[in-house]
């Protein structure tokens, strides 16, 4: 189906000349030819426009020829078709002028009908489709509800999430009322993703780490593991908690196709605990991207030598940042297509 079939065959766990490789917020913020979009357009502008959101998802694969293309949008589409206003603040990022803090706030949320209200996402997906011509695979994406719900009580981003956890702390009812609106809309909105032509999904679970372990199975892991158990048969469904290496274990006995490590924890300490039964995708630090090219080649070879080169996606521990030179993010990719056993 795919000229380049090789990160659906990792999702499989089949064995592999090489890993794939791609890295989390690939299409963005740190390409020129993206700059230049963003300076004519604002940020929903450019997820909720076709052209430009699949113009965006593919700049990258362009430059460096990545084994998987992920959608250019934001997981806080979610709550806008939810009737929640967000807006994106320069020098500030999300941005929720009515934040969700009692029963007359939650009142206001609607489970919508994500075909009307998030067909933009769709539209994207097709267009990027027929951009990518069957070379690689395209994945789709969603925030856990958990981490949707810290934006949508804390009103921004956060350190530590502290008016979030005491909303779920003080009235845990109503906090898990919204998740499950949340949860119930994003299985819709990835069903419907699927049906659009992803060919995986990823669910972010950006702030799962502020959260203890009984706390993480509580707030987190049960809704995410419905969104895994609803999607399972129709796609591979990959889960990425950041910080939430302690849930690991209960991770890889779920019917998830892979699971999304951060640098905090070491590759063969991942494996053990997710029981060497589970892709694993990840974990270099962002970071170090600021490394000079050869040794960002040094510490990908090392990283796939401690993961093993099968059931394993090279990628980032989470989102590439900003200012990283472009010739660093070559070395990364290049580091992966160069790797021999």
């Amino acid at each position: 189906m795919y000229k380049n079939d090789l990160y659906l065959r990792a999702l499989k766990g089949e064995i592999v000349e090489r890993p794939p490789v791609w890295m989390m917020r690939q299409a963005g913020r740190y390409l020129p030819e993206f700059i230049k979009i963003r300076e004519k357009y604002d940020f929903f502008t450019r997820c909720r426009t076709p052209e430009l959101a699949s113009e965006i998802t593919v700049q990258p694969i362009r430059r460096y020829g990545m084994d998987a293309a992920i959608l250019f949008s934001d997981i806080l589409v979610i709550p806008q078709a939810m009737n929640i206003e967000v807006e994106m603040k320069p020098g500030v990022g999300p941005w929720l002028p009515n934040p969700i803090r009692n029963q007359k706030d939650l009142d206001r949320v609607i489970v919508p009908d994500v075909t009307v209200e998030l067909d933009y996402v769709m539209n994207a997906i097709k267009a990027s489709k027929e951009l990518l011509n069957n070379e690689i695979p395209l994945i789709g994406f969603a925030g856990s509800p958990w981490t949707i719900l810290c934006y949508c009580v804390q009103g921004q981003g956060s350190k530590n999430f502290d008016k979030a956890k005491e909303f779920c702390f003080t009235q845990p009812i109503l906090a898990h009322t919204l998740l499950q609106k949340i949860t119930t809309t994003t299985i819709a909105y990835l069903k419907e993703k699927v049906k659009a032509g992803v060919d995986a999904v990823q669910i972010f679970d950006s702030w799962g780490g502020m959260l203890s372990p009984a706390d993480y199975q509580e707030f987190s892991w049960q809704y995410i593991n419905q969104i895994i158990e609803a999607l399972k048969d129709e796609v591979p469904v990959i889960a990425f908690g950041k910080g939430c290496w302690f849930a690991l274990e209960e991770m890889a006995n779920s019917k998830a196709a892979a699971l999304g490590v951060d640098w905090t924890i070491k590759p063969q300490i991942a494996r053990k605990l997710a029981g060497n039964k589970i892709t694993l995708q990840g974990n270099m630090d962002p970071s170090r991207l600021l490394s000079p090219p050869s040794q960002i080649k040094k510490i990908v070879t090392e990283m796939i030598r401690s993961f093993g080169k099968d059931k394993y996606i090279v990628n980032l521990g989470h989102g590439i940042l900003p200012n990283i030179p472009l010739e660093n993010a070559k070395a990364f990719i290049d580091a992966v297509k160069e790797f021999e056993a």
